[in-house]
């Protein structure tokens, strides 16, 4: 199933005292482009996680950002250094003898003040497995994301194949017709003109013209295209630059079709083919 280049995901550890929170996103780009936002204390890992990512993701611009913070659960967060409440009556004492009439700290306050709470060693260094880890996870869920939106699109562009699938079987009935008619009106034409011209002459210029505006070849290779548009979707691998070029190809033939038709209700088949492409040109330029 195609993936989609777009997507957003999270994922959260915690580890001794410390909550680990990565955050991946990613859009449509041409290459694979990585950018990764670490504390500096944990820059040594970064070269694998970004061997993480590339075997996880082969297209799109890629931002991975780890968050680490205290975890609130963790032992420590409750602990209280010593001396520090100590410290605090001593300098509240000292503001109330030149200010009397100041309120005094509750008991919530006297928590939240910088300092009296112990604060989790700062040993980064030691998370690097936890980290790795916790973005494996991060990439789990945004892959997941990714083939949901590809699997949208990959309906989207069956749709759009099936509408131009109906639109070439109901042209080819209608060529030898179509060519009869443009026959007609170029002999009613020079009928008007009083134009005489050698038979034979007449019906080599005829044949010519015919030629000319012969779609039939136009409309087996729009099937063609279409088909193999088809297959690559079914395909479990990155199609995303496989299917542009080929929607490319289906454009080119659909413009040549349009610039030979001769006939009005041809006319209005080109300009509905062109428009289901466009729209499937647009949906591709998403995918992985």
């Amino acid at each position: 199933m195609p993936h989609s280049m777009t997507g957003f995901s999270t994922a959260e550890a915690r580890v001794g005292s410390f909550r680990l929170v990565w955050e991946v996103r990613s859009v449509n780009h041409r290459f694979l482009e990585l950018g990764f936002r670490l504390p500096d204390d944990l820059r040594a890992v970064e070269p694998d996680c970004r061997e993480l990512v590339g075997a996880a993701i082969k297209r799109g611009k890629v931002d991975c950002s780890l968050k680490i913070g205290a975890d609130e659960r963790g032992a420590g967060a409750d602990t209280i250094v010593a001396g520090a409440l100590e410290r605090l009556k001593a300098l509240e004492g000292e503001v109330r003898a030149v200010f009397p009439e100041a309120r005094a700290l509750t008991a919530e306050e006297v928590l939240r003040w910088p300092g009296v709470l112990e604060e989790p060693a700062q040993n980064l260094e030691e998370l690097g497995e936890a980290v790795k880890d916790c973005l494996g996870a991060a990439l789990r869920a945004l892959t997941d994301s990714r083939a949901r939106e590809g699997g949208r699109i990959a309906e989207m562009l069956e749709k759009r194949n099936a509408a131009i699938t109906a639109l070439v079987s109901g042209i080819r009935p209608q060529l030898d017709a179509v060519q009869l008619r443009f026959r007609e009106r170029l002999r009613e034409r020079l009928e008007r003109l009083d134009v005489q011209a050698d038979p034979e002459r007449l019906e080599q210029e005829l044949a010519l013209v015919a030629q000319r505006t012969d779609v039939a070849e136009e409309i087996d290779r729009i099937a063609s295209h279409v088909a193999e548009v088809q297959a690559i979707l079914h395909r479990n691998e990155p199609v995303g630059r496989r299917l542009d070029f080929v929607i490319q190809e289906l454009n080119r033939e659909a413009n040549t079709f349009a610039s030979k038709v001769q006939d009005e209700a041809l006319t209005r088949v080109a300009v509905e083919l062109k428009v289901q492409i466009e729209q499937m040109r647009e949906q591709v330029q998403n995918l992985e």
